[in-house]
């Protein structure tokens, strides 16, 4: 799993890179790439800040109201065949559609993180 920063309404994974001993950001599910490094992990923090600060600033500028990247609420799901066939069943025992029985799964484990 990647390490993650959060500040304000912004979260970040970070990696590590080796060669150039340097932790690595990137701003996450917004409309651009926006990226920062830092040698320490105080460094990185300071630097993810900035980044978004900077990018808050820059929507700002160009009367971009939204921030954030825009989902359509529509997305494939790769799982095996196993996996695909007990959750269809398991949504039917429930009387709900496969569709419902994922989205009230996705809904639990984001209410468990947020």
């Amino acid at each position: 799993m990647e390490n993650i920063l959060k500040y304000k309404n912004f979260i970040a994974t970070v990696k590590y890179s080796d060669e150039d001993e340097v932790f690595i950001g990137r701003i996450e599910g917004i409309k651009s790439v926006v990226s920062f490094e830092g040698q320490s992990v105080a460094e990185l923090k300071d630097a993810f800040k900035e980044a978004s600060e900077s990018y808050l600033a820059f929507c700002k500028r160009k009367n971009i109201a939204e921030a954030q990247k825009s989902y359509t609420g529509v997305f494939n799901v790769r799982i095996n065949s196993d996996l695909h066939r007990k959750a269809a069943i398991t949504a039917k025992l429930k009387g709900t559609t496969l569709n419902a029985f994922v989205k009230e799964a996705i809904e639990q484990q984001v209410a468990y993180i947020h």
